[in-house]
């Protein structure tokens, strides 16, 4: 399987780098299009949006989840591609109601600097955690962690990636994701095709896995649903692509992408749950598929977390040369500089990898809560247009980043506050707890906030 697989990459990689544009202007680089080049096509976004949503992390736990939950976890992680819908109202309010050209003008109208700083620590982290996760996920699939197929396989991805990458920023994301996507499309069509084939194989089984123990993967769809209304804000590869087209373009991407990628995650995890209602005690998901499913599928399983994988890293590394660059300002805004960005997150992603947690759900989780700070940007100043005192953004992101942190510490052992206090022991009911109390502190304190401004400064809006 590993030598079909590198033959495969190696395809993969070759494509990309032949799509991928020799750029000269910045402003393709850096967002996509320019006067020469042009907006992208409905097709193109749609594509892109999906690809790089739908990232070898994401598949990955979202089997995992099926397997352990059964369709209360594939429908848990699923959830979060709601974030798709409440993106697309986020980017129209803040592109043709507000004015601004991106999410960090909007934030520093109303917060000031220090304002932009809080988000775009958040969202520099969650760009360095893309990296690293997927690429954690490239080096599992070749060989056992250490190994030399393990490091060979992550070093050469990223070198590949990064290539295409520093060639055509954006540009070279938006044009490769096309080729990605209706890859991984047949590649998906091929899965599924093998899995409603393959004995033990039980439609009704499959739907009606995990329903009855709120404790078994429902407590990870209320969390969803609470993260949703703020995930999208803080991912900077979906937000980027919400400001290049025109608006009913834009709106009508993020609208098909999302019913898209949902049916994609969904089918998905129908292979963990597969594996849950069929597998033996003490076996593992990756065993149990590949006794169930044989080498021919598992080859095709493998590809399609591969071409997810470098969809995501091209895009992660264009949006983290547009923060570096043109977001954040710390470098002109040459080619030259957003290559040298791409360069120090792809070296930032790699250190992650041998340094940072290997539960990817915990990842999305700890991401998810950080960004909870933005709810209460959305509803009461990006839809509901009300003028907040700085106080109050600082005291919900504060919120934010120590629930983050707090579950971080739970989830690894480090910290034990939660089942003492308040006698709650299961890991993910504690992750519930935390973004109910978070959520809660920030909603408030906008409430108060709001209340509280002057007259003139309401009347403003």
């Amino acid at each position: 399987m590993t030598t079909g697989l590198a033959i495969m990459l190696g395809l993969l990689a070759l494509s990309s780098l032949a799509l991928a544009p020799r750029l000269r202007e910045a402003d393709a680089f850096f967002r996509g299009w320019s006067e020469n080049i042009g907006p992208p096509g409905l097709l193109t976004l749609v594509f892109s949006q999906v690809t790089t949503w739908i990232f070898a992390r994401s598949l990955l736990t979202a089997a995992i989840l099926g397997y352990y939950y059964g369709i209360a976890g594939a429908l848990a992680y699923a959830a979060y591609y709601l974030s798709f819908f409440t993106g697309a109202a986020i980017v129209d309010h803040i592109r043709f109601r507000h004015g601004e050209a991106s999410i960090q003008n909007f934030l520093r109208r109303r917060f000031g600097d220090g304002g932009v700083g809080c988000y775009n620590f958040v969202i520099g982290i969650r760009l360095l955690s893309e990296v690293f996760a997927n690429l954690l996920v490239i080096g599992v699939i070749f060989g056992v962690a250490g190994s030399d197929a393990y490091i060979a396989s992550i070093v050469i991805l990223s070198a590949v990636t990064l290539a295409y990458s520093m060639m055509g920023g954006l540009q070279a994301s938006l044009r490769t994701d096309v080729l990605q996507m209706t890859v991984f499309a047949v590649v998906l069509g091929l899965i599924m095709v093998m899995l409603m084939r393959a004995q033990g194989w039980s439609a009704t089984a499959a739907l009606t896995s995990g329903v009855s123990d709120f404790d078994a993967g429902w407590n990870l769809l209320v969390v969803a649903l609470l993260q949703v209304w703020s995930y999208p804000m803080h991912d900077p590869v979906m937000m980027d692509r919400g400001f290049i087209a025109d608006r009913a373009t834009t709106r009508a991407s993020f609208l098909h992408a999302g019913w898209i990628s949902i049916i994609c995650i969904l089918a998905f995890a129908l292979l963990g749950v597969f594996a849950g209602l069929n597998g033996m005690e003490g076996e593992k998901m990756m065993p149990a598929l590949t006794r169930l499913l044989g080498e021919p599928t598992m080859t095709l399983i493998s590809l399609a977390l591969i071409v997810s994988a470098v969809s995501t890293l091209d895009s992660t590394l264009s949006s983290a040369a547009k923060l570096c660059v043109i977001d954040m300002k710390w470098l002109r805004p040459t080619l030259r500089n957003g290559r040298l960005a791409m360069t120090l997150f792809m070296l930032g992603g790699l250190a992650f990898l041998f340094l940072g947690s290997k539960d990817l759900f915990d990842a999305v989780a700890v991401s998810g809560t950080a960004s909870m700070f933005l709810t209460p940007v959305i509803l009461f100043s990006v839809w509901g247009k009300r003028d907040i005192p700085v106080w109050s953004y600082y005291a919900a992101f504060g919120a934010a980043i120590l629930g983050a942190v707090l579950y971080y510490g739970e989830a690894g052992g480090s910290i034990t506050m939660i089942e003492p206090i308040f006698g709650i022991g299961v890991k993910y009911n504690k992750l519930l707890l935390i973004c109910i109390a978070v959520l809660g502190i920030g909603l408030t304190c906008f409430a108060v906030g709001s209340a509280i401004q002057t007259p003139e400064k309401r009347a403003k809006d």
